[in-house]
């Protein structure tokens, strides 16, 4: 039979489905024309070979719904599913800009994009994809881009906060599941902005717009979206390179020197240091894995380790944003295509939210990986969140299949920093504490130190009767 997937039912035009492992989407006949449309006018060719498209095929299987069907594809498996609370600056502007080269290239079409969700895009082979092969309309003209607010709301907005306010705003989409309101977008946007024409236009302006016609529409009980001005297709086009400019201007300010200081500043010297890259990297070779965890991955420098076979994919986490600018801005200047940054609180990990807490799932519920990397990451579950062994383990065996952890002793001056401002009531914290805490779910396989510190790097592998 197979399974609808619990996130697809907004869009009538088809939704996607699992059928033993494998992911698929119905297309339903009312989305006939349009599908027909996509390849006739050959947009789906032009965005696959721009790379701005995942690609799908068309395949002989029966479809979830029969009485509404007209095809079923098959679109290629993206590596790891992110959003856009997730994504670094650059990640989030990235998605923007290819949503804005997506729509130029399908007005030469003759289509346009019926909607402008940064959910439909993802971080594949390095480079950011629409997913969503039904996000496509016939272009009449004369009408407005429906998805103008959306796109806004979804990508600018963020983006706008982001640069001009604290980096630490994207958060707000996990509240807002349709975008940053542009009214709250604009009351918390500096005064500056306004002398910025792109966000004065787009943020400011739109948002006193959409105030305007909502109170109009209240007050005559007619829907304002009928009273949309019409706009040719060169003024469309306007408003697109228009949005593309003020999206490229935008920046983020990050202090080089902090992030340069910061893997010194690690009870290291430069042997030792680079006698703990080849010891994870002897540790990753020898395990194999396919996929690759790595928590608290800061600049993403063990990431590059762990991801040095190009097969071999890493999801490569930090708390802090502007780590994961970092680490992002890195990988696109090497041009690596395995290695995905994204933000994440391992204390407040992203949440499951949405229509019944099924539209975007939590992100421990995505997907075991076949290693785990917790490098000096420990100290900082343990003692700066008070977060007990046992407890970290149950998390760890429910991401991956193995674990390579780094321990880092009381006697470590990065532990001893930790203690300064608090009471030390950590009497479990040492080595033979934690293995004894994490072995009802994993067997110790291996136990190095790493010479050069007090540190010890350990091996675990998940037990066959958890």
């Amino acid at each position: 039979m197979g399974e609808r997937i619990s996130s697809s039912f907004r869009d009538p035009s088809g939704f996607l489905f699992v059928r033993e492992g494998t992911l698929l989407r119905q297309v339903n006949r009312i989305y006939q024309q349009d599908y027909d449309l996509l390849f006739s006018s050959g947009l789906y060719d032009q965005l696959a070979r721009e790379n701005y498209l995942v690609q799908h095929e068309e395949v002989e299987e029966a479809p979830l719904e029969p009485d509404t069907a007209y095809k079923v594809i098959r679109p290629e498996k993206v590596s790891f599913i992110s959003y856009p609370y997730e994504w670094s600056f650059s990640q989030l502007r990235d998605a923007a800009l290819v949503t804005l080269a997506i729509q130029k290239e399908a007005l030469k079409a003759g289509m346009t994009l019926k909607d402008a969700s940064a959910y439909n895009i993802q971080f594949q082979h390095g480079y950011p994809v629409l997913i969503d092969s039904l996000s496509f309309t016939k272009y009449v003209e004369g009408t407005p881009w429906v998805a103008y607010r959306q796109f806004c709301q979804h990508f600018l907005a963020p983006l706008a906060l982001m640069s001009k306010t604290d980096i630490r705003l994207s958060q707000l989409l996990i509240n807002n599941i349709d975008g940053i309101p542009l009214d709250l977008c604009s009351r918390l946007l500096p005064r500056a902005t306004r002398l910025n024409f792109g966000l004065l236009t787009h943020i400011h302006f739109h948002s006193r717009t959409q105030s305007r016609y909502a109170d109009t529409s209240k007050a005559n009980g007619t829907d304002s979206s009928a009273k949309q001005p019409t706009v040719t297709k060169n003024g469309l086009l306007g408003i697109i390179e228009s949005l593309e400019a003020t999206i490229r201007k935008l920046s983020l300010k990050i202090s080089g020197k902090e992030w340069a200081d910061y893997y010194s500043d690690t009870n290291y010297s430069e042997e030792a240091f680079e006698t703990k890259k080849t010891i994870v990297h002897d540790l990753v070779q020898t395990i194999k894995p396919q996929t690759v965890l790595d928590l608290g991955a800061n600049t993403g420098i063990f990431s590059q380790v762990a991801a040095s076979t190009p097969d071999r994919f890493v999801i490569s986490t930090d708390i802090d944003p502007e780590a994961v600018e970092l680490n992002y801005q890195q990988i696109k200047k090497s041009g690596q295509k395995n290695i995905l940054p994204l933000v994440l609180d391992l204390v407040n990990p992203s949440p499951a939210i949405g229509w019944n807490n099924q539209e975007r799932d939590a992100f421990y519920s995505r997907g075991k990986v076949d290693v785990v990397l917790a490098l000096a990451l420990i100290h900082h579950l343990a003692i700066a969140n008070n977060v007990p062994f046992a407890d970290i383990a149950k998390t760890m065996v429910m991401l991956g299949e193995n674990l390579i952890l780094e321990f880092v002793p009381k006697e470590d001056s990065q532990v001893k920093r930790l203690l300064r401002s608090r009471d030390d009531i950590f009497d479990a914290y040492h080595l033979p504490g934690l293995i004894d805490a994490f072995s009802p779910l994993f067997e110790l396989q291996k136990q190095v130190p790493v010479s050069g510190s007090q540190r010890t790097m350990l091996v675990f592998k998940r037990r066959q009767s958890i």
